[in-house]
């Protein structure tokens, strides 16, 4: 799928009160997703809004993942992040992630990940 290229503005993305304004598509259980750019090569981006108690398996990244929090909290084996964390995952690491209370976070793949179910 790929997202067209029009400049895209989300003002006070990290302030916002709500984010149910936006066009959420499912991804997981208890996860949607929002997509905000894929090129087709490789590199995406999108937002993530997870359920209390919603995970995400382990899965691996041949590439960068970025994860920013904006709302909440979201855990991994290596620890709890708040709003305003920034985690970067390297290439060839992985990891189950999961939120307790519910989140929503940037996220940012240089190149696809391999879910392990």
């Amino acid at each position: 799928m790929m997202i067209d290229q029009q400049v895209r503005i989300f003002p006070e993305l990290l302030t916002r009160s709500s984010y149910e304004d936006l066009d959420w598509q499912p991804f997981r259980e208890g996860v949607k997703i929002y997509p905000l750019y894929k090129d087709g090569v490789g590199a995406s981006a999108a937002l993530l809004c997870y359920e209390a108690g919603a995970k995400v398996p382990n899965h691996s990244h041949s590439g960068y993942e970025h994860i920013f929090v904006l709302s909440g909290s979201q855990s991994d084996a290596n620890g709890k992040y708040s709003k305003g964390a920034l985690i970067i995952n390297p290439p060839d690491s992985s990891h189950q992630v999961w939120s307790d209370e519910g989140c929503v976070v940037l996220i940012v793949w240089e190149k696809p990940v391999v879910i392990h179910e």
